[in-house]
């Protein structure tokens, strides 16, 4: 656990150095991921990693949990615990074929838990949810654009996500401008795949990009994240 909080609070830095405005933590080493709520300890060490993150980088960015594979309420557990201020959830509405087994949203579940430990609406966590998520396949026949609609206006997720079929996978372009016809009042973020060669065709169509591989260390998913990268990717969003 040692080794693992060092890890965290070395890309945390490295992230604040580079200028990223957020930083999500998660248990991305835990293969193969639960389909549904993790183990307790598994929880107790992301409070440890969030908590660790906050005191290297401060108040200056905002955190966010996700809590893969897709255990929404221990997400919002962490977010009650250690202040963090947005949560992801991989599949919050509708269902999904997974390398875990099929995994159903509980949006209903999500949103009720959040109203019962956040009453104040003003300090609610966002919650963004991913649209026909990677590593995954949409249950039954779903039109992305419908999708979106549904995991926007239905389950009442705060922001959308719209990733390519893996992680570091460039995004369908088709398939990110219908998500944006089809909520144009949604926040879409990207969810892999950016890089600064694709950054300006991406953000044609999005607000924002959640970025884990291109700013590792010669791109490299297993390296430490390098600063000057994370600088060649926050200056889209200057």
């Amino acid at each position: 656990m040692g080794a693992v909080l060092e890890a965290a609070k070395r890309d945390a830095a490295a992230l604040a150095a580079g200028g990223a405005g957020g930083i999500i933590v998660e248990n991305f080493g835990d293969l193969p991921f639960r389909p549904g709520p993790v183990d307790p300890e598994t929880v107790a060490a992301m409070a440890l990693c969030i908590d660790g993150v906050r005191r290297e980088v401060g108040e200056s960015l905002a955190l966010g949990a996700n809590v893969l594979r897709n255990d929404g309420r221990s997400a919002l557990g962490l977010c009650a615990a250690t202040g963090a201020s947005f949560f992801r959830v991989n599949v919050h509405a509708g269902a999904a074929v997974t390398d875990q087994g099929v995994i159903s949203g509980e949006a209903d579940q999500t949103l009720r838990l959040r109203a019962s430990l956040f009453p104040d609406s003003k300090g609610r966590p966002a919650l963004m949810a991913d649209v026909h998520v990677k590593h995954a396949a949409p249950l039954g026949d779903s039109e992305i654009g419908l999708s979106a609609q549904d995991t926007y206006r239905r389950a009442s997720a705060d922001a959308l996500i719209v990733s390519g079929t893996g992680t570091g996978a460039g995004v369908n372009l088709a398939e990110l401008r219908r998500v944006r016809e089809a909520v144009p009042e949604a926040p879409i973020w990207i969810g892999s795949g950016f890089t600064p060669e694709t950054a300006e065709q991406l953000l044609a169509f999005a607000d924002g990009a959640i970025v884990g591989t291109w700013i590792k260390e010669a791109g490299r998913l297993a390296a430490p994240v390098d600063p000057k990268r994370v600088r060649e990717v926050a200056a889209f969003f200057a």
